[in-house]
């Protein structure tokens, strides 16, 4: 009796622990877990930590609800029809307060059946509104609506984006060509514009200088009058004075036009 006694209660001790064991859940931390009854969604999300359910009748499901990172290249095209290839990365969670419906929704596997496709229609819808050049030039402006309109697709499947990042377009070796051209007949157009205008400004300051030479002969010949040139002649005879030792020339048939030869014979 005794011995039948203690493997009943060994049995009881057995199906308490198994029963306790199967009434426990523990959510990780950055996970929600989706409460399922016999299969059936239940409205009832668990937040993080530990509880209890009903063992063997509900099982719980956890997802992931941190921000998740996904890469994707895609090829498009542009408004004039030039093939783009884009890489981009996207960073998106679930939202929280609607796991149970993504699981009933959509189920675990929502990368592949919603965020990619998503990512891959925004993409080709909005590269479609802007020429090749457009999307490099524009590249901020572009990323915003691909922002937007992507934001409201992962919206309607219970995910929220949290942003997006356009790499970087990737254009055929042909259009890289024409651009790398197109830059450079710009280059050379803006260097034979640069030098047209030092050549203008160069003729501007000779035309000026030369201007303000003929206007300085112009005052110097005013200024010019019988009276000036009597004084430049009497200034040329004192320096030439200056200079005399006070001797005649011994060469004759010469004449010295600064002497006054009848002052000096009554000097005498």
């Amino acid at each position: 009796m005794k011995y039948r006694k203690s493997i009943i209660g060994g049995i009881i001790a057995i199906v308490i622990v198994v029963v306790f064991f199967f009434s426990t859940t523990t959510v990780a931390s950055g996970y929600r877990g989706v409460l399922l009854q016999l299969g059936a969604v239940k409205p009832t999300i668990l937040t993080e930590g530990f509880h209890f359910k009903l063992p063997f009748i509900q099982t719980v499901q956890p997802i992931e609800v941190r921000v998740q990172k996904e890469e994707s290249s895609q090829t498009a095209a542009s408004k004039d029809l030039q093939i783009v290839t884009t890489n981009v990365a996207v960073n998106f969670s679930v939202n929280p307060e609607a796991t149970n419906k993504l699981y009933q929704e959509i189920g675990l596997d929502y990368r592949s059946r919603i965020v990619d496709p998503a990512i891959a229609e925004s993409l080709k819808a909005i590269t479609a509104l802007y020429t090749a050049e457009e999307l490099i030039s524009k590249r901020p402006e572009v990323s915003a609506k691909v922002k937007e309109m992507l934001a409201a697709k992962l919206t309607k499947y219970h995910m929220i984006l949290e942003d997006i990042n356009i790499k970087e377009f990737a254009f055929s070796e042909e259009f890289n060509k024409a651009i790398e051209a197109k830059q450079t007949a710009e280059q050379n157009a803006l260097r034979a514009q640069r030098d047209l205008e030092r050549i203008k400004i160069e003729a501007e300051q000779k035309v000026a200088q030369a201007g303000a030479e003929a206007q300085a002969l112009r005052l110097k010949k005013q200024e010019v009058t019988p009276e000036l040139i009597q004084l430049k002649q009497i200034e040329v005879q004192e320096k030439a004075l200056e200079k005399w030792d006070g001797r005649l020339p011994s060469v004759t048939g010469g004449a010295t036009p600064f002497i006054d030869i009848n002052g000096l014979e009554k000097q005498k």
